[in-house]
């Protein structure tokens, strides 16, 4: 086997600069994204340790089978130029691609004295070792660490998901022990996508009451689903949906609950 990208020397990603404000996560609660007249540099990964059926940004695959473009970290660390507010990796997932995306974060952060903002939007079943220097790095920045916790049961995250969820869930039990070493901005967000049928309020409530027991503080956003992937025959989540699991979020503890996407709500 020949690796070919995602090691500290190449990473299979394409980037592109959104202005801020832009449609982030973590917007809600990182004072990066109110720096107006200032740019993300959003690193769009080409490659994903899950196999969602509802995934958002099934568009990754076609970087996998084409194993274009291949970027060095040099490269994308030149490219978070001075007016550059943050970085973040998503795609795909930073999993895979852990020593790339670390390495350019390293450089950028060299290169820009510490002033950009380093963030992960991701499935968070990365080595821990890998994750350990991904906080190390968003915490010193002003950055966070967005988990997408899919579904809580483990029969229903490898229907839906393909593979077990314990390494996810274990990573962010370690995640939420680093949380008061910078409390603000919060270096820890976690997210779920609200897909009818499936991930409904009993799920969110399982998922919320194991992020409580951590943190009641840790931001928790709830995303309305758009059909893709393998599950456009399904609709898009309904505001009772939304609202439902709204209200399942706060009743099991949980003090910061937001509901993002809501442009999509039926």
């Amino acid at each position: 086997m020949v690796h070919l990208a995602g090691d500290s020397r190449h990473g299979l990603a394409e980037y592109y600069y959104d202005p801020l404000p832009t449609n982030c996560v973590a917007a809600w609660v990182c004072p990066g994204s109110r720096a107006v007249g200032r740019r993300n540099l959003a690193v769009f990964l080409g490659a994903c340790s899950f196999d969602c059926l509802f995934c958002q940004n099934s568009q990754f695959r076609l970087l996998t089978a084409s194993l274009a473009p291949v970027v060095a970290p040099e490269e994308l660390a030149e490219a978070a130029d001075d007016t550059t507010e943050c970085i973040c990796y998503f795609g795909g997932d930073p999993s895979p691609q852990m020593p790339f995306a670390l390495r350019a974060s390293q450089l950028a952060l060299r290169r820009r004295g510490g002033k950009v903002r380093i963030c992960w939007e991701t499935n968070g079943s990365m080595h821990r070792g890998l994750l350990r220097l991904a906080m190390d790095l968003s915490l010193v920045s002003g950055g966070c660490v967005k988990f997408d916790l899919k579904a809580f049961d483990p029969a229903l995250h490898r229907a839906i998901c393909g593979v077990d969820n314990r390494q996810t869930l274990e990573n962010f039990e370690y995640a939420a022990s680093r949380v008061s070493e910078r409390p603000d901005p919060p270096p820890l967000v976690a997210s779920t996508l609200l897909v009818p049928g499936y991930v409904e309020a009993e799920e969110v409530s399982k998922i919320a009451t194991f992020i409580a027991e951590l943190d009641p503080e840790i931001p928790y956003s709830l995303l309305a689903f758009y059909p893709r992937h393998a599950m456009r025959d399904l609709p898009v989540t309904s505001r009772k949906q939304a609202e439902e699991c709204l209200e399942a979020a706060r009743g099991a503890g949980l003090r910061r609950v937001h509901l993002g996407n809501v442009h999509l709500l039926c």
